[in-house]
Parts: structure tokens; C-alpha cells; sequence
């Protein structure tokens, strides 16, 4: 199962995603199925028609948690060591973009690089969760890219502003609840050529424990995200290039990258 979040020009809509790559249909469904259950309207809207525009699958209600050097090989190219417990940091969802919405460049920062990762999406209000019952309190899993100004990063020696700042969040194309994420592909393409390659299985730490961890700090609500770590192969990103990263059994968030005057 599938489900977009979309819209034809008027308010939002959720719908599953039914139909072979090419050819989808959105079946519109009434309400947001993180917070009812899932129910068809009976319409039914063409994804490739015209006026139909796929939008970030879930604007968190509160907050988006970042995993930083969870695969050893992506810490060691940035040389860092690998943390003995999960690495934390917080995006505002004002970062958060959709499929083929741009990537802007901030002005203040002249080194920006994607990082493709597997994206958890909340479904229950969450506190203390052991890592036995975490993954019953997972909506769902998506795409993402975590943008981040590299320059800043190393600078500011916080991370808020290189990982904070607006667009530095795309989401998408669709939430796919119930997929066993333990051994997935999670890539980067950049101009179509494959930056990234790395699969869910190098984590150092799984998504279960991630949920758990995270839990113990902070009050995880519906449709809050935990952004799980990038592999190896982050690099930069300039005005005009196309991003897409791509997780297995979910499919492709593709952006451009603008840099405005």
C-alpha cells in the first residue's frame, strides 16, 4: 500500500497509490489516514493528469528528528568516529518540501550536499517505547533527502542552521506502511549519475532502536519523522542540478536545485 498526499489546485487530499509506474490512479481517501482509518471516497484522479500535483506525503505536527553517522562508512569519509549511541538533531518542518519542488540554496553557504536516507514516519503518540514494541508505533516509511550545508556544519559546531534551513527537507514520493525495512537499497542520483548506494542493513543502529532511543528523549506524536542516517558517497550539490534519491520498495523523490539572485 501506498498512500500521496496531493492536490488539483484546491486543499490537500490523501489517497492510495494503485496501478503500475506509468500508469497510477490516486483513490482518494477521506481524511488523513494517520489519524482514521483508511476509507476510498470512490473517486479516483489520474497521477499523471495535468492538474495533479503530489505535495510531502506528511508535514510533521511538531518535529523531525535527524540520525547523524549511522553507517560507518559515511562517518569515516567526513572523518568522524562512529557514535556509541545514536547521534540527534532536530529540523524545524518548515524544512520540509515535496517531490519536484526545488532544492534553494542558501545564500550564506557555498557547500551543500545531499544525503539520501530512509525516512520513519509516526503513527502513535510515542514515550518510552521499548524496541520490541517501537515498530508498532510506525505509520509508515519514505523518502528523504537530508540537506545539508557542509561549510556551516563545520563551522557552527550545532547543526540547527546547515540542517534547518528551508527545503533542507524533501519528503516523498508516498508513505508505504507495513515494509520490512531491515535490508533495503538507499541511493542518490544526481544528473542521473548514482552518487550513493548503500542498503538499510549497514545502520548501526535499526530502525527500532532509532524509534526506541529517540522516544526515551522526546514525546514522538502522529506524523513526526525520524530521518535514519545517509550511506556513504554524500557530496555537493549546485544551481541546476537534479537530485533524486531513491529507497527500495518505496520509490523516487526527485528535486532540482535552485540557487536565486
Amino acid at each position: 500500500m501506498r498512500i500521496a498526499r496531493f492536490t488539483t489546485g484546491d486543499d490537500p487530499r490523501y489517497a492510495l497509490v494503485d496501478g503500475e509506474p506509468g500508469s497510477e490512479q490516486l483513490v482518494v481517501l477521506t481524511g488523513d489516514p494517520i489519524y482514521m482509518p483508511v476509507q476510498p471516497t470512490g473517486e479516483q484522479v489520474p497521477l499523471d493528469r495535468d492538474d495533479v500535483r503530489l505535495l510531502a506525503p506528511v508535514i510533521p505536527r511538531s518535529k523531525i528528528i535527524g540520525v547523524g553517522r549511522n553507517y560507518a562508512e559515511h562517518a569515516a569519509e567526513l572523518g568522524n568516529e562512529v557514535p556509541a549511541q545514536p547521534l540527534l538533531f532536530l529540523k524545524p518542518n518548515t524544512s520540509v518540501i515535496g517531490p519536484d519542488d526545488p532544492i534553494v540554496l542558501p545564500a550564506w553557504s557555498q557547500e551543500v550536499h545531499h544525503e539520501a536516507e530512509l525516512a520513519v514516519v509516526i503513527g502513535k503518540v510515542t514515550r518510552d517505547v521499548s524496541p520490541e514494541k517501537a515498530l508498532a508505533q510506525v505509520f509508515g516509511f519514505t523518502v528523504a533527502n537530508d540537506v545539508t550545508a557542509r561549510d556551516v556544519q563545520r563551522t557552527d559546531g550545532q547543526w540547527a542552521r546547515a540542517k534547518g534551513f528551508d527545503s533542507s527537507c524533501p519528503l516523498g514520493p508516498w508513505v508505504v506502511p507495513g515494509l520490512d525495512v531491515d535490508d533495503l537499497g538507499v541511493s542518490a542520483r544526481v544528473n542521473g549519475e548514482v552518487r550513493q548506494d548503500g542498503r538499510t542493513s549497514q545502520m548501526i543502529f535499526d530502525v527500532a532502536h532509532l524509534v526506541s532511543y529517540v522516544s526515551e528523549a522526546f514525546t514522538l506524536l502522529p506524523g513526526d519523522v525520524i530521518l535514519t542516517g545517509t550511506p556513504a558517497g554524500v557530496g555537493p550539490v549546485v544551481h541546476g542540478d537534479v537530485v533524486e534519491i531513491e529507497v527500495e520498495d518505496i520509490g523516487v523523490l526527485r528535486n532540482p536545485v535552485i540557487r536565486r539572485d
